[in-house]
This record gives structure tokens, C-alpha cells and sequence, in this order.
């Protein structure tokens, strides 16, 4: 008894131990040597093993558990101990070399470790239901610690995948959808076990098709991604019932700041380009119109027209005439959208863009060429120029004047501009700059600020305490500029430090990018951004560059290899029935698999299970022999019946079909109740084989071998 007791303790012992095991390597593997990790493993399986076949047994099963939990603490200060000693240890350093020091003193502190705390967890599982749960909170903390640095769309993260999958072209999304499965069915198994371990392989089979479908469901329709993105560039979706233009654009107390390091968009630079005001202006849309109560987008046809608010599956230039050539430089950017977004931005001033072949359709939601006029003028270019377009109509030049009937905005204006000298007295982008280092000086940037609730946002800002963040610095400079009669915007999109470039050609927009600015409008030169930048800050909106992750989506979106299969999806817009057959037929290979494993283990079940479940699990396995050869009970006909008429071909047959039912009815003729005894006094593995070799001495080979091949014939068993 005791023998097959512990035979039947193997399969829920040996899964728990390599799921625990798991979770140590997981968690090891970024901290320690490979070495180490696997020491970790190790040492976990052995003190799983040792505990399950233990723990009722002297001495472990006379002591108390906080006995054991000091044992098990004196055990790993020792191992530690010994190990830092070993690995700081000159004499042992120089006898095998210091390399394998450092390996001997990893391999032996996370040996001790991981069988310490497995030991602890064991026994408390064992006798506590407390234990159980920390058990299962122990492997899931593993997982989450180790895959943590990956949220906030950090693809590359932890890096021990990212450098694996960077080093061969992988991407690293795939293998940490693989260890989320991992995760799932490591805490399904470690649930079940404690419940039913004679069905776990039936549980595994449906988790692994729910695994394996949702890798199909990825492959068909694309990894999650940030929602679409606001104004700011933070993501968000717009309130239902209106436009995301129409809102308020202020965010004052809804600013959060856990999601700035989110990607949102990658962009590769096509020709070399080094902005002169040390950062990379990317404009998307723009508020313009005057609407009663604060700026908008316009929706006038006639206002800005150099701004294209559509995504093209060609190519679309803009309307109005290009901006001076001789102070601009053409440059092409191609632009990888990772999150969601309503309209396309472009370097500075995009004059075209253009939709280009999508190299990784899971991680890009949408990419395009962008064509660009970037700046190449300087403060002498820019002064002395008059303000507007003169092929605006008046109508078009009041329409980018219109501001809040309030006459503090020019009062000032004026005021900061007496200190002007008087040769700049009146040249337009003199008094821009101006207005702007009022602003750098005086303003104070801080996320959190209440001037959202005010009727005008912008003046409760500027005549306030000039605390607020860029909208309020944009909005505000945009009503002075229009105050004394300069045309005047405010830019939406993104501005990220040239720096972050890291002297590649690709560039990573990150939601903490996002971005409002002021813009004015000069004569022969288009519309100029004048961002003002205050100098005081009560926020660090700085982030750790991302080099790894920019390089590795930039040879994502670099990848050429899909313009024909662009070029072919173009000329052929039929379903891809090539990638959905392979599909299927991997969905049909898992099926055939999970078949042929369930088939096995319902006949090798019997060589594993109590002896007071032995009876039941060698029957059944008979009955599945014999109905893959097509020998079934017939519809109405007891097992009896069955067994009578199968007499002649098996005769074993019935006597384990009459000793079945005895001990299943738990009674023998006589209506004497069957002990637990009659199990062992029965030898039902010698019964089975006894059964087989009188079953092929009747069924012909061929019959035998279509039954040995067909995976499902055990769901006909009744």
C-alpha cells in the first residue's frame, strides 16, 4: 500500500515541483549566472521531493513548523555565509581560477536558498491552508517581479529577453506571450492539483488549446497597444457623445504621469537632420479657431491648410503654397504609430505624406512617410519680416486674431514690450521673443493647477500665480501674439530632446513628448514656433533614455523585406489563405496531440493510481482498447451482457467485468460490503494483460493498428 501510495504522490509531486522550480529560474535568471539559475531549479525539485515523501515520517514529522522555519534560516545563513566566503576566499580563487569561484559561491548560495524557502513553503502547505496560498502567491510574485519592467510597452524589458530576442531578430513580444502562457498554466496546475489530480491531464489539455488559440488570435489581429492618444500625446480614449477637438483641451488634476514613459511612436530619419533649437518639433494638429470661449480645431476650410488631418493609402501633399525653399531643408522621415492615433504628424512643417508597406503589422499600427520643410534660417533671416500671409484674405488675417474680449492680454502685451529696444519696436518676431521671455522668466511649470475650471483657462493662468504646463504657456503667448496683431496658433504634437537621438537614425516619441506650443506666422517663411520654456519647474518630467528599445523598433520599422508582399497586397486584396491554412493546420496538430496524450494516459493511468481506484481506471482503459477496435456495448446492454458476448474471444474479460462491478457496488454476492483489501487481493494490471493477449489472438493486425492509431477513440467509452 505504501509503495503505490507513493507511486500515485508522483505526478502531483513531480508537476508541482518543476512549476515552483520554474518560478525559481524565472526569478533567478536575472539576477544571478546561468550557473546559478540552474542551481536554483535543482535545488527547489529536491527539497520538493523530499519534503512530499517525508513529511509524515520521523524526524520532520515531530517537529513544529517554526522549528523547521529556523532550521531552514540557520540552513541559508550558513549556505551564504559559505558562499560569499568561497567566493572571497584568494586560496580557492587561485586553485580553480576566479571564474569558477564566483560560479561555485552563486551555485551554492541559490542551491541553499531555493530548497530553504522551498522547505518552509512545503511543510506549511502541507499543514496549513495557509501554506497553500502562499505557495501559489510565491510562483505568480515570481512571474510578476521578473516581467514588471515590461509594462508601459518597454518591449525591450526585462533585458535578458530583449538582448535574446534583439541578438536573432525576434521579437521580443513572442517570447513574453510565451511566458505569459507559461505564468497561466503554472497557476492553473498548481490549483488543480490541490483539488483533482485524477483529471489534471484533461484541465492541461483545454488550457493549452486556450493558450495556443490566443497565440493564434495575436498572430490574426495584433498584439494590445496603448489606446489612442490625446492632444498631449497620453493615452486616452475621448468622452462619448462629442469630439475629442471639441473638449477642453486643459487637463488641470487629470495629468497623470504613470503612463509619460509609454512609446507611442518611433520615426526614422531618412535624411540627416540636427535641429537647431536642440529638439525634434513633430506637429500633428493645431488650435486655431476662435470658437467664443477658447481656441479649437479649426473647422473653417479656409484655416490652416498646411495641415493634413487624414490618414491617405496613397500619397497627399498639402493645399497652400510651399514655405521659401533657400531657409528650409527637405528631409523624409517614416513614421511607426504605435498607439492609436487621429490625425498624422510630421517633422515641423510636413508639406506630403505618403503610406509605405507596414514591416511588423503586430506592433505598428499604422506607418507612412512623412515630407518635411525643416527651419534652416537664423535670428537675422527671421527679423524684419512682416507678419501674415498676404494672400490671406481678411477674413482668413481676422480669423487668426480673433481672441477672449478680455483686455488684459493686451494690456500686457504692451507692457512687456516697452522695454523693447526701438529699432525692434515693431518687427513682428521681436516682439514674439519678447513675449516669450516674459514667459520663460515669470512662468512656473507644475502639472497640477486648477485653471481648467475657470471660464478662461488662459488668464486665470497668466494673471494669476503663471503656474501651469505647456497648454497654458501656448494658449496664453497665442492671445498676447493675436493681441498686438500677430497671426498666431498653438502647435499640437510632440517635441523630444535632439539628444535622445543618440546619434542613430531612429528616434522614440514617448507620451511624455507630447506637447503644446505657440506659433506665429512671417511673411515668406510660414508659420514659426516660438515655444516659451519656463525656467523654474516643479516637476521632473525627465526619463531614462531608451536607446535599446529605440534601436530595436527602429530596425522593426527599418525591415524592407515586406515591400513585396506590400507591392502584392496592393494587386491582391483577397483573404491571405495561405496564413490562414497554416493556422488551422496548427490548430489540427495541437487537437491531434492533445488526443494522443489524453489516449495515453487513460491506458497507462492504472500503473499510477491507488489501489482503491485501480479497479475503475483499468476497466475503463480496457473498454477503451476494446472500442477502438470496434467492440462497444450496444445501445441498452449491461456490462454483463457485454461481457457474455465477448466470452468466447476473452474470457478474462468477464471475470474482471463481474469483479468491476462488485467493487464499485461495494458489495459481494450476499450483501457483505466489500473492504478496501479486495483491491489487492485482485491484480488487475495482471487482469489487463491477460485480456490484450487473448484480444490479439482474435483481431487481426490491420485492426489492431487502426486502433492503435486513432486519437479519439476513447470519447466513444461507455
Amino acid at each position: 500500500m505504501k509503495r503505490e501510495a507513493t507511486a500515485t504522490q508522483l505526478l502531483p509531486t513531480s508537476l508541482r515541483a518543476l512549476i515552483i522550480a520554474a518560478s525559481y529560474w524565472v526569478l533567478s535568471i536575472s539576477l544571478t549566472t546561468q550557473a546559478g539559475s540552474i542551481a536554483a531549479f535543482t535545488g527547489c525539485v529536491l527539497a520538493c521531493f523530499a519534503v512530499d515523501l517525508l513529511i509524515s515520517r520521523p524526524p520532520l514529522a515531530n517537529l513544529r513548523l517554526g522549528v523547521i522555519a529556523l532550521l531552514a534560516v540557520l540552513c541559508l545563513a550558513v549556505g551564504v555565509t559559505l558562499a560569499n566566503g568561497l567566493t572571497a576566499s584568494q586560496a580557492f580563487a587561485g586553485l580553480v581560477g576566479p571564474l569558477a569561484a564566483y560560479e561555485t559561491g552563486e551555485v551554492l548560495e541559490w542551491l541553499i536558498f531555493s530548497a530553504s524557502l522551498t522547505l518552509v513553503l512545503r511543510c506549511l502547505a502541507h499543514r496549513t491552508d495557509l501554506g497553500k496560498v502562499l505557495e501559489i502567491v510565491f510562483v505568480a510574485s515570481a512571474f510578476v517581479i521578473t516581467l514588471a519592467a515590461h509594462r508601459q510597452g518597454m518591449i525591450h524589458r526585462p533585458f535578458f529577453i530583449g538582448d535574446f530576442a534583439l541578438s536573432r531578430g525576434i521579437d521580443p513580444s513572442s517570447i513574453l506571450l510565451a511566458f505569459g502562457c507559461g505564468a497561466v498554466l503554472s497557476l492553473s496546475a498548481l490549483l488543480m492539483i490541490e483539488h483533482n489530480h485524477r483529471r489534471l491531464p484533461y484541465h492541461f489539455t483545454v488550457l493549452g488549446l486556450l493558450c495556443f488559440s490566443l497565440l493564434i488570435y495575436v498572430q490574426f489581429f495584433g498584439l494590445p497597444t496603448p489606446r489612442m492618444t490625446d492632444d498631449l500625446g497620453l493615452t486616452g480614449t475621448a468622452p462619448a457623445g462629442g469630439s475629442a477637438q471639441d473638449e477642453n483641451p486643459f487637463r488641470d488634476g487629470q495629468n497623470d504621469t504613470s503612463d509619460m514613459q509609454t512609446p507611442v511612436a518611433v520615426v526614422l530619419f531618412r535624411d540627416d537632420y540636427e535641429p537647431q533649437g536642440g529638439a525634434y518639433y513633430f506637429r500633428e494638429s493645431a488650435y486655431s479657431q476662435f470658437n467664443g470661449q477658447l481656441l479649437v480645431v479649426p473647422q473653417r476650410e479656409d484655416m490652416d491648410e498646411d495641415l493634413i488631418d487624414f490618414f491617405t493609402p496613397t500619397r497627399t501633399e498639402i493645399n497652400e503654397p510651399l514655405p521659401s525653399p533657400e531657409l528650409r531643408k527637405s528631409v523624409r522621415i517614416t513614421v511607426g504609430m504605435l498607439a492609436p492615433h487621429r490625425t498624422p504628424f510630421g517633422l515641423d512643417t510636413p508639406v506630403a505624406y505618403a503610406n509605405t508597406p507596414n514591416p511588423n503589422s503586430l506592433r505598428f499600427k499604422q506607418t507612412y512617410d512623412a515630407y518635411s520643410l525643416v527651419p534652416q534660417y537664423d535670428f537675422s533671416d527671421l527679423i524684419g519680416r512682416r507678419s501674415g500671409d498676404p494672400q490671406w484674405t481678411a477674413e482668413q488675417r481676422q480669423a487668426y486674431l480673433q481672441l477672449p474680449a478680455d483686455p488684459r492680454y493686451r494690456q500686457l502685451a504692451e507692457t512687456i514690450l516697452q522695454d523693447l529696444r526701438p529699432e525692434f519696436a515693431d518687427d513682428p518676431y521681436a516682439k514674439a521673443l519678447a513675449i516669450k521671455d516674459y514667459l520663460d522668466r515669470k512662468g512656473i511649470y507644475s502639472l497640477k493647477n486648477e485653471h481648467a475650471y475657470a471660464e478662461d483657462p488662459a488668464a486665470s493662468f497668466l494673471f494669476g500665480d503663471l503656474t501651469g504646463y505647456c497648454m497654458h504657456f501656448a494658449f496664453a503667448a497665442t492671445y498676447m501674439y493675436r493681441s498686438i496683431g500677430l497671426p498666431a496658433r498653438v502647435g499640437i504634437g510632440y517635441s523630444v530632446p535632439a539628444s535622445n537621438r543618440a546619434g542613430g537614425s531612429s528616434l522614440l516619441v514617448q507620451a511624455i513628448n507630447g506637447h503644446a506650443w505657440p506659433e506665429i506666422y512671417l511673411d515668406g517663411v510660414g508659420w514659426i514656433i516660438v515655444d516659451p520654456a519656463p525656467s523654474r519647474t516643479l516637476v521632473d518630467m525627465s526619463v531614462d533614455p531608451q536607446n535599446s528599445l529605440q534601436q530595436l523598433l527602429g530596425d522593426m520599422l527599418r525591415d524592407e523585406a515586406s515591400f513585396d508582399e506590400f507591392i502584392e497586397s496592393q494587386q491582391d486584396t483577397t483573404l491571405p489563405l495561405a496564413a490562414m491554412l497554416r493556422a488551422l493546420a496548427g490548430v489540427m496538430l495541437a487537437l491531434l496531440v492533445a488526443a494522443y496524450a489524453v489516449k495515453l494516459y487513460r491506458q497507462r493511468a492504472p500503473y499510477y493510481a491507488q489501489a482503491d481506484q485501480r479497479y475503475r481506471l483499468s476497466y475503463r482503459a480496457i473498454l477503451d482498447s476494446l472500442g477502438a477496435m470496434g467492440l462497444r456495448r450496444r445501445y441498452g446492454e449491461s456490462r454483463e451482457s457485454f461481457a457474455r458476448r465477448l466470452s468466447a474471444m476473452t474470457p478474462s474479460f468477464a471475470t474482471m467485468t463481474q469483479s468491476h462491478l462488485q467493487q464499485a457496488m461495494r458489495q459481494l454476492p450476499g450483501d457483505a460490503l466489500v473492504s478496501v483489501d479486495m483491491a489487492e487481493d485482485i491484480n488487475w494490471l495482471a487482469l489487463d494483460k491477460q485480456i490484450r493477449q487473448e484480444v490479439r489472438q482474435h483481431i487481426p493486425l490491420w485492426r489492431r493498428m487502426l486502433a492503435f492509431l486513432n486519437p479519439v477513440s476513447w470519447l466513444g467509452t461507455h
